[in-house]
């Protein structure tokens, strides 16, 4: 049955709305949400997705810009990585204000203070871990980094992104042009190529493939493609993300190591760790400031650490989900010589009840679903002193805050701009318990 090709329309742009995309309204009333388009643009919008209350869609012309419109610097990928490339960098921190503001509006919260937006103005080049897909160019009929298009399966070739460290897309070149020299490799055979570096410009890398029997690399081969750490990885091809199933191959240093606020971290290259560490300093500075010297710390949804561990003083509790997070958290605790510390609880935190208590600062960081509905009734009932909540999600994160509001206030809040260039937002706030 042949697919039913979605129409173009013409539409004139109304406002920015939480997922970054920008919102028109059709004849009718139906709404459709874009991508490509800023507020006040007359654009054309080839629909994508088409539901029976809205629709969804990509500008394919602009007929009327915004004035704060501006060339993407990845003209051909920038949807797939970052779609908001087309606007200048004040317009950009201007929305993430008042997105942030807005959450809070619609659970009737007003924020205290006038909404700032940290950025240290480095726009890109800033991130530093990257997750390539493969592609098979059937004109050229040779293998192509790519990333797969925004909205759809498809996907685009690409040479690399001008979000990620220089290195980054080096080495990735370097893999691509190594991989081609092999006429039987095609992209049917490849999930992942993922990339990480270090402060200091050291890469690991890592290739997941399909196959088991993949043909390793020799090292002569792994030596030019200039990275510190190299693997080869066997990914069940029935999970779409690249998770890991065999290790088939390891060359070099496979691990990285950073420091955060002066003290040292050791990670995996598929492991959990800051992407923009210049600005999750930042963070940690600010939040350092309301962790009362001497009182105990817990903190839920730790990853590996590096609030608790950086910031939490001399009794600290830290509680986290993932079995592989935890193993280079215990590493980390260990390298430091904080084994007698700091507690390291592998469990989700809605499981590890017990720790929260009036007696300790609590320090949460959870995932974009927010805070679990019994961590925040326990909360409710120790009525611990200060909160210390740090969100990628300024929506759950207002929600959580109107459920905590019985007993809480907002004594201080900032935004973070982690991700310059898409509409990823980090908001911190301060509660504290009412008198």
């Amino acid at each position: 049955m042949k697919k039913k090709t979605l129409p173009i329309v013409n539409i004139k742009l109304d406002k920015i709305v939480g997922g970054g995309q920008t919102i028109g309204t059709l004849e009718g009333g139906k709404k459709i949400f874009v991508w490509g388009g800023l507020p006040d643009e007359t654009v054309d919008v080839q629909v994508t997705k088409k539901k029976s209350k809205m629709l969804e869609g990509v500008v394919t012309e602009v007929f009327v810009p915004s004035k704060n419109r501006v060339a993407p610097k990845d003209e051909e990928s920038y949807l797939s990585t970052s779609p908001w490339q087309i606007m200048n960098f004040e317009s950009e921190q201007n929305f993430k204000a008042a997105l942030i503001e807005e959450a809070f509006e619609l659970h009737d919260i007003v924020l205290p203070e006038k909404i700032e937006v940290y950025s240290d103005d480095k726009q890109y080049e800033y991130r530093n871990k990257i997750e390539f897909s493969w592609y098979w160019n059937k004109v050229t009929e040779r293998l192509d980094l790519a990333f797969f298009r925004r909205g759809t399966h498809g996907k685009i070739p690409v040479e690399g992104t001008s979000l990620a460290n220089p290195v980054i897309n080096t080495a990735a070149i370097a893999m691509r042009n190594l991989l081609r020299k092999n006429e039987d490799v095609r992209a049917y055979m490849l999930k992942t190529l993922l990339i990480r570096c270090d402060k200091s410009g050291n890469v690991a890398m890592q290739l997941y493939v399909k196959e088991p029997e993949f043909k390793q690399f020799t090292d002569s081969e792994i030596e030019k493609l200039g990275v510190s750490g190299f693997e080869l990885i066997f990914s069940n091809p029935k999970s779409p993300a690249s998770v890991i199933t065999e290790r088939l191959q390891a060359w070099g240093v496979t691990n990285l190591t950073d420091n955060i606020l002066d003290i040292s971290f050791t990670y995996a290259v598929e492991g959990f760790f800051q992407i923009n560490i210049p600005i999750y300093e930042q963070a940690l500075r600010d939040m350092k400031q309301w962790v009362s010297d001497g009182k105990p710390v817990v903190d839920l949804y730790s990853g590996v650490g590096t609030i608790g561990l950086t910031i939490g003083g001399k009794n600290v509790t830290l509680v986290e989900i993932n079995e592989h997070a935890v193993v280079e958290m215990k590493r980390n605790i260990k390298a430091l010589d904080r084994e007698k510390a700091v507690k390291a609880i592998l469990a989700p935190s809605e499981s590890a009840l017990e720790h929260i208590n009036s007696q300790s600062t609590i320090i949460v960081d959870p995932p974009r679903a927010g805070l679990h509905e019994d961590v925040v009734n326990k909360l409710l009932e120790t009525m611990p002193e200060r909160i210390i909540y740090l969100s990628c999600n300024p929506v759950t994160q207002a929600r959580d805050t109107a459920r905590l509001a019985e007993k809480y206030g907002i004594r201080y809040h900032k935004g973070y701009n982690f991700f310059p260039r898409t509409p990823h937002i980090e908001h911190l706030v301060i509660l504290d318990l009412k008198k």
